[in-house]
């Protein structure tokens, strides 16, 4: 897995949201401010039915986008995880729309994301609560297009 060696970082608030965009980073900004996580990326059939099983440990501001070709109803499970993971289930715009925290590694239990949902951003467990990241908040990445809420290359106040 890519994670081995791989260090995130928090941004602070003043920096411009639109700084950081890149392939392998995604932000999110809330009323707690925003954080940048380094990340992989799950695109197409075969990396999604992978996602982060027998990942061993992942960096604190690390994660996995989770990217589907259109808005859908999605269940994730936690099949061959070995670590908690919070989920974040997001629309094409970037908005978090729900969030599932502290998935018990192993549990086979299906987590539903509700419809609607294009982006599924997995965090460790317990760490959306600790940044303070709620639902509401909006994600940014190339993959969110130009109809983003925080679209790549724009100045949120452009």
């Amino acid at each position: 897995m890519r994670f081995a060696g791989v260090a995130g970082w928090l941004i602070v608030a003043a920096q411009p949201v639109w700084a950081e965009c890149a392939d392998d980073r995604l932000t999110i900004k809330g009323d707690f401010g925003q954080a940048t996580f380094s990340i992989d990326v799950a695109d197409d059939a075969r990396e999604r039915a992978q996602g982060l099983m027998f990942v061993e440990e992942m960096p604190m501001l690390s994660g996995m986008l989770f990217i589907y070709e259109r808005p859908q109803s999605v269940s994730f499970w936690m099949k061959n995880t070995l670590i908690p993971l919070d989920m974040l289930f997001a629309s094409p715009t970037g908005e978090i729309l729900r969030i599932h925290e502290n998935a018990v590694p192993g549990d086979l239990t299906s987590i539903s994301g509700g419809d609607g949902v294009q982006m599924v951003f997995e965090i460790n467990g317990g760490l959306s609560a600790r940044l303070g990241i709620a639902e509401g908040d909006a994600m940014q990445h190339p993959s969110f297009g130009t109809d983003a809420i925080l679209p790549c290359g724009k100045n949120e106040d452009n």
